[in-house]
This record gives structure tokens, C-alpha cells and sequence, in this order.
């Protein structure tokens, strides 16, 4: 749907929407969105359960744009309301579920912006998944620029997409997570690619059969589709496409067919936007080119690729993007060599599945997990792990699950578990698999939980870890 003309009836011009609108959270997206339509001239409403001295800051901008707040967990939908726009409450929530039952529309903020794209707007190259999406949409835009597009990755990282619509770009790289796609029904992005799907949020959706099927509504129209040929769930959300509309195109850590983008030897190989597919390859990058190097990495840099070339960009450009790229903090991140032994934080290795990739990238590892495991099963990931594990240290609110998993797979593996919600508490971690890694061995924060058990978020724990490491280098600070 192109943006609609903005009416005294319709002062947000998108469609039928007169009344109040109710936004349901004061996030950085909820603010985007209600300081967006409020300069529509619309009424805003925004409904916060959580209070604190960032959200006060949000809403004290917003009230003087005219717009209200409304503090405290809210039991339904204000009178008047005509639309609620979400930044991610689930649906049986009694806000989402009094706006059901009364027949109001819910919709994302994403879908907010798709609507308010003004006309001849930038293109959206769009992905999900439940791992990688952050660095691949920062992939993707460096490989746009180094194209010569004005391009900006937006949505579920940086700039949230109500605010990014209006902005002078050619492109987007749009980052969407299953909240936002779930809320989201008419995008049609140029490029929409599926990453990955593992069990996670299984708490919001229910099931991983309903996490699937909102991760795959980025494809529903969708000019070409872009999957991961390797992982089961992206190929089958893909297959109804194929023979369709849209353009299908697959990505592969194995030899490509024609038709898909992988890897021959040490090489990332283009066998899909070539002038002959079935008889030509062309070559996109090499292995060394990809920072920092991991197999989960080398198929970030695959997608990203594919769906740069899938709008045009020019096989120097990809090479390019990838040298431009800069990995963002706590991603496998080496932070220290100490005594032989190497310490690297991937904190945001935040479910299961994303564990498994930073795991796999080791060969002998003493790993640093716990946290929140937002109903995930951590079982697969310890059995495959084992082999490479030398020792576990366990900390957060779920430890108890994953040294249980460790006692079934994993039963001469020697584990520590460290209690408590102090702030000294990494520095236990840090000592305790200090004490059980040898020289060659990499000590591994790759929780498979979430982090706000303890810590305000993924950053601060990966901070947390990194601090500590340092600390035992150099030595505790003022010594």
C-alpha cells in the first residue's frame, strides 16, 4: 500500500484512521512511531508497563508534542482508540487481546512505516532469522554503499523504519524480527531472505511451528526470496515460491547449483545473478575477506551477498562491503590472550542455536553459558558440543537446566556453577574458567540464554565479561 493523502479525517494517511491511536510501548520504535504521528497532527496515546528515568525522558519529549502517556500495565485499549501499534507485545496480551475482540486494528511499527512511505520511496531489501540478522544487514549496507547507494540498515537494529522511510536513501537493509513480521501484512520488500529458524521466543509465539510460519510472512510478496538451502525451515518457507512470481534463490556452505550462491573450496561463488547460471560462476570474495572468520560468519557473508546481487550490485562491490564491515561488540569477539589461553565474548549468542555456531567455531573450549532460555531445550546443543568441551561454568536463571544437559551428554566434563546476581560475579566466572582452561584452549561466553536475568542487556554482559578478563591481564584497576 503507497502512502495516502493526509485529510482532517485521516490525519495519519494510512487509511481510514481518525481516531486515537494507541501505541502499545515507549521504546525506541514506540517513540519513533508516536513522534511520527503525532507530526501527522494524529492523537497518540502510549501505553508503557515499565517505569524508569530513560522511559520518563521519552515521554517527557513526546508530551510536548502533544501526545499522552499512560504509565503503569494497562488492563485494555483507551476509548476512541481506531489502531494500536506494537513494539512487540505478544498477542495474549490483554491490551493485543481487548483489541481483537473489539475488531481494532494491531500492526507493527514496521508496518506503520511501510504504510507512511512516502511515493517513489527506497526499495527494502528485508531478512530475518533467528541468528546473524544484525550482521547481516550491516554486511548487506556496506556492500550497497560500496556500490554507490545511499543506504541505511534499519528497523530491528539503528534506525527504526518509521523514521527511516522519510529519509534520502536509495535502499534499506531491514532488519525484521518474528514480532514485527507478525504485525506486518503488507510488506512487499524488494529482497526478502529467511537467515535461519531454531527454537526461540518460543514463550511469545507458542510453538516453533507459529515462530516459522511469522518468520515467514517476509515472503508473501516478496520479489525475489532468498533462503538458506542449508537449514530446513528457510528451504521449506521458500518452496512455495518456487516456479511463482518471485525469483528463488538459495545459499549454501557447499558447492552452489545453479541458481544458488556457496562456496568452492576457500571462495564465495555466485551461480545465481550471472549472465549463464547453469555453465558460468562468477567469484564474489574469499574466505580471508570475512571478519571475523567462522563458518556461522562465512554463511552471514553469503546471504548478505545474495541479496545484494540480487539488486544489482557489482562482484568488486561485495568484496568491498565485506572489507568495509565492522563486526559489531560482544559477536565473537576475541578479547584477550591470557596465559596461552584464548578469551572471547559472544554474549550475543543469546538461544541455543546461536551457541552452537560460536561452539562449532572451536576446537577446545571452556564454556561460559546460563541465562534465560526463554523455554528452549539445550539438550542437542550439549550433546553436539561435548567433544569439544574441556569445562563448563554456569551462571543466570536457567543454569540448573544446562548443567542438568551436561550430566546426560556431557558426564566428565567438569562444571562450576556460580550463584548470584552481584555485580562481582563475572569475576568469579572469569576465575573459575581461568581454573579449568589449559594453554590452547578458548574460554567461550556463549550463553544460549538471554541476559536480563542479571544484567540490563546482551552488552552489558558481554562488557561485564570482557572487563574481567582484562582485569585478570592487567591486573584489577589502581594496582
Amino acid at each position: 500500500m503507497d502512502a495516502q493523502a493526509v485529510t482532517a479525517a485521516d490525519p495519519t494517511g494510512i487509511g481510514g484512521i481518525g481516531g486515537t491511536v494507541v501505541v502499545a510501548g515507549l521504546g525506541v520504535s514506540g517513540t519513533a512511531a508516536a513522534r511520527v504521528l503525532a507530526g501527522r497532527g494524529a492523537k497518540v496515546v502510549v501505553l508503557e508497563g515499565r517505569d524508569g528515568e530513560q522511559a520518563r525522558a521519552a515521554a517527557a519529549e513526546l508530551a510536548g508534542l502533544g501526545v499522552e502517556i499512560r504509565f503503569g500495565e494497562p488492563a485494555g485499549v483507551p476509548a476512541g482508540a481506531s489502531l494500536v501499534v506494537t513494539t512487540g507485545w505478544p498477542p495474549h496480551h490483554p491490551v493485543m487481546a481487548a483489541a481483537a475482540a473489539a475488531g481494532i486494528e494491531v500492526i507493527s511499527e514496521v508496518e506503520l512505516g511501510w504504510r507512511l512511505r512516502p511515493a517513489g520511496a527506497a526499495p527494502w531489501l528485508a531478512l530475518t532469522g533467528t541468528n546473524g540478522k544484525t550482521t547481516v544487514v550491516r554486511m548487506l549496507a556496506a556492500m550497497l554503499a560500496a556500490a554507490g547507494h545511499r543506504a541505511l540498515a534499519a528497523g530491528n537494529v539503528g534506525t527504526p523504519v518509521v523514521e527511516a522511510v522519510g529519509g534520502p536513501w536509495d535502499v534499506l537493509a531491514v532488519e525484521l524480527s518474528s514480532f514485527q513480521l507478525h504485525r506486518s501484512p503488507s510488506l512487499a520488500p524488494h529482497t526478502a531472505a529467511v537467515l535461519n529458524v531454531a527454537p526461540d521466543h518460543l514463550d511469545w509465539h507458542g510453538s516453533l511451528e507459529a515462530y516459522a510460519r511469522d518468520k515467514g510472512r517476509i515472503f508473501e510478496r516478496a520479489g525475489t526470496v532468498v533462503c538458506n538451502a542449508d537449514d530446513e525451515w528457510p528451504a521449506r518457507l521458500a518452496e512455495p515460491y518456487a516456479g511463482g512470481a518471485a525469483r528463488v534463490v538459495g545459499f549454501t556452505l557447499d558447492v552452489p547449483r545453479p541458481g544458488q550462491v556457496g562456496v568452492v573450496e576457500d571462495l564465495l561463488v555466485d551461480r545465481a545473478f550471472t549472465a549463464d547460471p547453469r555453465r558460468e560462476a562468477a567469484e564474489l570474495a574469499g574466505f580471508a575477506d570475512i571478519r571475523p572468520f567462522a563458518p556461522h560468519n562465512v554463511a552471514n557473508a553469503l546471504a548478505a551477498a545474495t541479496m545484494a546481487r540480487s539488486y544489482g550490485v557489482p562482484l568488486e562491490a561485495v568484496r568491498q562491503g565485506l572489507a568495509d564491515f565492522v563486526p559489531d561488540p560482544h559477536r565473537i569477539a576475541h578479547v584477550a590472550t591470557v596465559d596461552g589461553v584464548d578469551y572471547v565474548d559472544d554474549s550475543k549468542a543469546t538461544n541455543p542455536h546461536a551457541a552452537a555456531a560460536s561452539l562449532a567455531a572451536y576446537p577446545s573450549i571452556v564454556w561460559v553459558a546460563g541465562g534465560q532460555l526463554k523455554g528452549a531445550d539445550v539438550d542437542d546443543l550439549v550433546r553436539r558440543a561435548a567433544p569439544r568441551l574441556r569445562g563448563a561454568v554456569l551462571l543466570g536463571a536457567d543454569r540448573e537446566r544446562i548443567r542438568q544437559a551436561l550430566a546426560r551428554h556431557a558426564e566428565n566434563v567438569p562444571v562450576v556453577e556460580v550463584a548470584g546476581q552481584d555485580t562481582g560475579v563475572m569475576d568469579r566466572v572469569v576465575t573459575e574458567a581461568a581454573r579449568l582452561a589449559t594453554p590452547g584452549d578458548t574460554v567461550l561466553l556463549a550463553p544460549a540464554g538471554a541476559s536480563l536475568d542479571m544484567f540490563p542487556n546482551y552488552g552489558a554482559r558481554g562488557a561485564a565479561f570482557a572487563r574481567a578478563v582484562l582485569e585478570r591481564l592487567n591486573g584489577p584497576r589502581g594496582s
